[in-house]
């Protein structure tokens, strides 16, 4: 989309409706649905720096802003999950959830290839350890498991207590003793990969929803807390003193609070829980699913599950503000 040089201030807020829903700007809101829509295709219009649609709400993100636009990079996956860089071979994966694969973007020419891995137990998300290892959340197989050099598989984690897990989601790992920190909200074991729901009796999945820690020596499993009611994506802060993670429990519980907990790390334990920021902006209330802590402390989170002026990506600032 080419910028109108007497609206550029204007449309850097109101992208998406943004300042109508934080405004309560009736004029912008009466516009077409695709009065702003963007053609990310081959074809696509030239886009002016600073990209039109990164806001930023605070001169904290502004500062981050330069020449950097959105790209979209792929197309065709039926549910896009679990990006994770590999800084060496330098290449992108990310799992493609009811397609049974990952698929792998190669830095080098850009090209993406399918079937990285296939099948992949269902995985969700992935990261990479600090020997350049892949650990994969496969819900199909209930379990968190890591991608030896000789392609091998190793199970980290299948069962605790005695007890199967509902659907292993996302994982982190600790560079100070090499444990890795996962998250187990359920949602893998309430559908199946054709879209159907599962009767299970219950908002409760197997067992108790919670972030548990695969010991980097030992290998033993322990909870870390239940607190909060889904417990979906997480990371650790630039630092590793805390521990960010995001609830989307509000999908099956009354009570619960569309929010970003953070913890204190305390060895393998937390302390200190407590809400970092809500999801609600602008009237409206989505779910963070995959976050991340950039080098300042900032957090990005994916922000999803309520429509135009709101799906995307919200930047905050370690206070919790939110400021792109």
């Amino acid at each position: 989309m080419k910028s109108d040089p007497k609206h550029d201030d204007e449309r850097g807020l109101d992208r998406r409706g943004f300042l109508a829903a934080a405004a309560g700007v009736a004029g912008l809101t009466a516009m077409a649905p695709d009065a702003f829509a963007r053609n990310f295709g081959s074809n696509a219009e030239p886009v002016r720096y600073s990209d039109p649609d990164i806001i930023a709400h605070d001169p904290r993100f502004k500062a981050k802003l330069g020449n950097t636009p959105i790209r979209r990079r792929y197309t065709g996956t039926l549910w896009a999950e679990g990006p994770a860089w590999n800084g060496v071979g330098r290449y992108l994966i990310w799992s493609d959830i009811p397609s049974n694969e990952q698929l792998c973007l190669i830095k080098e020419d850009g090209h993406v290839s399918r079937r990285f891995r296939s099948p992949s137990g269902n995985s969700n998300g992935n990261t990479f350890d600090f020997s350049g290892r892949q650990i994969s959340c496969e819900h199909g197989n209930r379990r968190v498991v890591r991608y030896e050099y000789d392609g091998s598989q190793t199970v980290l984690a299948d069962a605790f207590e005695n007890e199967g897990f509902n659907a292993p989601n996302d994982a982190v790992v600790h560079p100070n003793d090499g444990s890795i920190w996962f998250t187990d909200p359920g949602y893998g074991g309430l559908m199946n990969y054709e879209g159907e729901r599962l009767d299970t009796g219950s908002p409760q999945p197997i067992r108790k929803e919670a972030v548990y820690r695969i010991d980097g020596q030992t290998g033993a499993i322990t909870k870390v807390t239940d607190a909060p009611f889904k417990p979906n994506g997480l990371c650790f802060s630039h630092d590793y003193k805390l521990l960010y993670i995001a609830d989307t429990g509000v999908s099956h519980y009354p009570d619960a609070k569309s929010q970003i907990w953070v913890a204190d790390v305390d060895g393998a334990t937390l302390k200190n829980e407590r809400t970092f920021t809500s999801m609600t902006f602008g009237g409206k209330t989505g779910f963070a699913d995959g976050i991340r802590c950039d080098e300042d402390g900032n957090i990005w989170s994916s922000a999803g599950w309520v429509g135009d002026g709101y799906d995307g990506v919200f930047v905050f600032a370690p206070n919790g503000d939110r400021i792109g």
